[in-house]
């Protein structure tokens, strides 16, 4: 399926429909997502809710099937001053899939900001419910850990 709108809201069925979400939002934030990578826990849950603090750039990834938390991206180095909110889809659902991009400075592989796009399990809305300045470094070795 591809992206339909309905009202003020997108919504799509896969990942490829969240990928063509998280590529429209960066292009109107003039820092368009290039490179990408889906979440998946350790027990092979692709399901998350989310918390995050965009001000200190911290995300993190608590898996709806076994429990799992991780820090994703390079959120450990700051997560210290953080003050993780939790995020809801406007159907008050708190699960989602969750798809990470990044925007590279020109002429390298190094992150200049950071996306985490969601996808709600429930009924399927998808957007951009975090994104900050990322001085992540190399963007393979930032899309590893999310």
């Amino acid at each position: 399926m591809a992206l339909s709108k309905r009202g003020d809201y997108w919504y799509g069925t896969t990942l490829e429909d969240l990928k063509a979400e998280v590529v429209r939002f960066s292009k109107g934030n003039k820092y368009e997502a290039v490179a990408f990578a889906p979440s998946q826990c350790g027990c092979g849950g692709k399901h998350f809710r989310l918390e995050s603090d965009e001000t200190e750039g911290v995300a993190q990834r608590t898996c709806s099937g076994c429990g799992e938390t991780v820090l994703m991206g390079d959120s450990a180095e700051f997560v210290v001053d953080a003050r993780l909110e939790k995020h809801f889809c406007i159907c008050d659902s708190e699960v989602f899939e969750l798809l990470s991009g990044v925007a590279l400075y020109e002429g390298s592989n190094d992150v200049r900001w950071y996306y985490i796009g969601c996808r709600c399990s429930a009924c399927s809305l998808v957007g951009v419910f975090a994104e900050w300045k990322c001085e992540g470094g190399d963007a393979a070795a930032l899309l590893s850990k999310v």
